[in-house]
């Protein structure tokens, strides 16, 4: 799912084989989008250099998207600082994990905001079902594209407001 993190909204899904890996349809998705996106958040299976260059290079926009993807634990840097050339973002991701520690860079990067998303496939499960009905993998395609629109619907017609209570004796 790519979500959009200020209202929650579901701007584009895909469905695979599971013989499929997820950061094959990172360029995809970002076809499908057409509004200008500032940053993507993914777990370490998104740490590959084609989504770096899909992330380099977005088809819709002329400025880059920030990669908040943490490297994998035995990540090299690729393209060291004594280069000529701007240095890569995921080898500043590696630096600033190395210097701060990782839970650190994870707190200043922003990377928990990706937890929207992990949000959304919750709802999608809870509410649409946890199992797909269909049995063909272009109808099972539809039948999830129909879903991500009830919850967009859901959600533009009002979300629950969560706040602490403070209980006092």
């Amino acid at each position: 799912l790519a979500v959009d993190e200020a209202n929650g909204d579901i701007l584009v899904n895909t469905l695979t084989l599971n013989s499929v890996d997820d950061a094959s349809r990172v360029e995809p998705m970002l076809k499908e989008i057409a509004r200008p996106i500032l940053a993507l958040g993914g777990d370490g299976s998104y740490d590959k250099e084609k989504v770096y260059q899909a992330l380099t290079h977005p088809p819709h926009q002329s400025e880059s998207i920030l990669p908040i993807i943490p490297p994998r634990k035995n990540a090299r840097i690729k393209q060291h600082g004594n280069c000529a050339e701007n240095p890569l973002p995921r080898d500043e991701n590696l630096r600033a994990i190395r210097k701060q520690g990782r839970s650190q860079w994870k707190a200043e990067s922003g990377y928990h905001r990706r937890s929207i998303a992990e949000t959304q496939m919750a709802r999608y499960k809870r509410i649409i079902g946890p199992c797909l009905h269909a049995r063909r993998l272009e109808r099972q395609k539809r039948e999830s594209q129909i879903g991500c629109k009830i919850l967009n619907q859901m959600r533009q017609l009002g979300m629950p407001v969560s706040y602490k209570v403070e209980v006092t004796a």
